[in-house]
């Protein structure tokens, strides 16, 4: 009974390996079958022994060695020739090769820029034309720069650690981009005409708000600066970032480190101040702040105020990425959401 269950896998194995041909796959297959070393058929035949009568265990031995020797020896004669070059199965074969070199290349997925990165580089390119420099500071501030250059007294809400994110050793994560005017100011004496963008940190999160949005800071220091200087630029600025037939509104305003100051409106760019949703049916939309740089801010930080007058700018690059793009929420902007990115390509 036992030789002729050696006899029986014998001549399916020879049948199998045949049929395999020289198709790894096939072949592999075979090998997993008999040769497996969880489940193959050899190993069922060994773990059969034990069950065997004294006098049948030598006889039956041998001849399942003489099996194994001969399955291993024609598996690997087997694998052997399928991995030789130039062995792929005929049916590899009849399908041609298996890189078609006169195919085009895949062309890699192309990147796009983030719709704040579009705005920012846009406020940029219109201050660079008007004769403004760039600059940059630290994202991690102390309080001087952050709020006493500024002008923003001890009692301020906007020093509470409900707004500002306070960190070991008094320092803190910059409320606004105004930090790196006092270091600039501390550095270089007048004439000064430059705009901060950057990143800036505050607690608060809604539809409207982030705990890190962007703003662009613009400053000018010269002697003889006047109110209206600002309104001009302001009027240049906006009409440049949105279009000539926007009218451009201010109203007054309180900022610490400025005065006067004013809050500066622009007609609503979706009705034409008809009236919607987006202006609250007012038909003005609020853009931005600004106002004459205060005497108490020159003094802080070495400017002589009875020669230097300035007028300072803040816009808030995100709010502006909604209103040109449309955008209803302010967190899909920072989601990662590439249905959002991928409309900028």
């Amino acid at each position: 009974m036992s030789s002729a269950r050696l006899d029986s896998v014998r001549a399916g194995f020879r049948e199998a390996l045949a049929r395999a041909g020289r198709d790894p796959e096939a072949v592999e297959r075979v090998r997993i079958e008999y040769a497996g070393q969880r489940s193959g058929l050899l190993r069922d035949l060994a773990a059969a022994l034990r069950d065997l009568p004294a006098d049948e265990k030598r006889e039956y031995g041998r001849a399942l060695n003489e099996l194994k020797a001969e399955i291993q020896e024609a598996l690997a004669a087997a694998q052997a020739a399928v991995a030789a070059p130039g062995a792929a199965g005929a049916a590899s074969r009849a399908a041609g090769p298996l890189v078609d070199v006169t195919l085009p290349g895949r062309r890699p997925p192309l990147g796009a820029l983030h719709p704040v990165q579009l705005v920012r580089r846009r406020v940029e390119s219109i201050f660079l034309r008007m004769g403004y420099d760039v600059e940059d500071g630290p994202e991690v501030e102390d309080d001087w720069h952050n709020f006493e250059a500024l002008n923003i007294p001890p009692d301020h809400p906007a020093r509470d650690d409900q707004d500002t994110f306070y960190l070991p050793g008094g320092m803190l994560l910059r409320t606004h981009t105004s930090p790196v005017q006092a270091r600039v100011m501390e550095r270089r004496q007048p004439p000064i005409r430059i705009i901060v963008p950057g990143r800036v940190y505050r607690r608060d999160s809604d539809l409207r708000h982030s705990p890190m949005f962007h703003q662009v800071e613009g400053l000018l220091v010269d002697e003889g600066i006047t109110f209206g200087h600002l309104k001009a630029t302001l009027e240049t600025f906006l009409h440049a970032l949105f279009s000539d037939e926007v009218a451009v509104r201010l109203r007054p305003g309180y900022f610490p480190f400025t005065e006067p100051s004013a809050e500066v409106d622009i007609s609503c760019i979706f009705c034409g101040q008809a009236g919607c949703g987006v202006c609250s049916r007012s038909g003005w939309i609020e853009i931005l702040g600004a106002g004459m740089v205060d005497p108490r801010v020159f003094e802080a930080v070495g400017v002589d105020p009875d020669r230097d007058t300035g007028f300072a700018i803040g816009l808030g690059i995100d709010r502006v990425a909604m209103l040109v793009h449309g955008i209803p929420d302010l967190r899909q902007m920072f989601e990662g959401d590439q249905r959002l990115t991928r409309q900028f390509a």
